[in-house]
């Protein structure tokens, strides 16, 4: 199963709900069964690495970056991921807009998996300085995401 977080330039929000996702799926023991990757829908910061705060973040609660570049969302993506998961309502358009005939379904939102919260996004932290809130966010959705998958592997 494989899974990408897409934001916008790839270099917030994506870069940390890909690290946390790693390290939850790892403590699950699902390394071998689940593949995390992550891209932007925008390639303005292709190359470039985490963004420092994001990574200030990660640092904070002892979760490896793992020296992420960012990246484009790619055609042959949608072929090989069964779930692309967008960090906000233009992101889940943009990503649903860049997507091959028949594949927009493959898009979702990161709060899709909440029972109650799934219409809820994350807003972009380069934009509202609020990195914390991110990680806040992201520590809600992605439990959630993890048990979904979980039932879906076996």
């Amino acid at each position: 199963m494989k899974v990408i977080f897409v934001c916008l330039g790839n270099i917030c929000r994506s870069p940390m709900a890909e690290a946390m996702f790693k390290k939850m799926v790892a403590e699950a023991g699902l390394a071998d069964q689940i593949t995390i990757d992550l891209a932007g829908t925008s390639n303005i910061a292709k190359g470039s690495p985490a963004d420092s705060r994001t990574k200030a973040i990660l640092d904070k609660y002892h979760i490896k970056d793992d020296g992420m570049i960012a990246r484009q969302l790619r055609d042959r993506d949608y072929y090989d991921t069964d779930y692309i998961i967008a960090m906000d309502q233009m992101k889940v358009r943009d990503a649903k807009d860049m997507a091959l005939a028949g594949l927009e379904n493959k898009v979702h939102r990161i709060f899709e998996a909440t029972p109650g919260k799934e219409n809820r996004y994350i807003v972009d932290p380069w934009i509202t300085h609020r990195f914390q809130d991110t990680y806040d966010s992201l520590s809600e959705a992605l439990p959630n995401w993890l048990a979904k998958l979980k039932k879906e592997i076996k």
